[in-house]
């Protein structure tokens, strides 16, 4: 899978989590700051606060933690199988 794809799975899944139940296509600035610090981090906890980070200073909301961590993992699933070549 090539990175174009990988990115739009990424932004689909972001866009479905919806933490803040305001519909699909309102986190675009979360969303491209959240897959940027994906393709430089590989740890679930790390992403986990940086994405609790990023939606916190947009929405002044805290996120739970382990919200993050759950959408951080699914995200590195996504990232880490599209690495994969047989």
């Amino acid at each position: 899978m090539d990175t174009q794809q990988t990115n739009l799975m990424l932004v689909d899944t972001l866009n479905e989590w919806d933490p803040f139940d305001i519909g699909g296509g309102n986190y675009d600035t979360e969303i491209a700051d959240t897959i940027q610090f994906l393709h430089d981090l590989d740890d679930a906890d790390k992403l986990s606060r940086k994405i609790q980070s990023i939606y916190e200073f947009s929405f002044e909301e805290m996120i739970p933690l382990q919200q993050c961590k759950l959408i951080a993992n699914r995200l590195l699933l996504i990232k880490n199988n599209s690495s994969c070549s047989l």
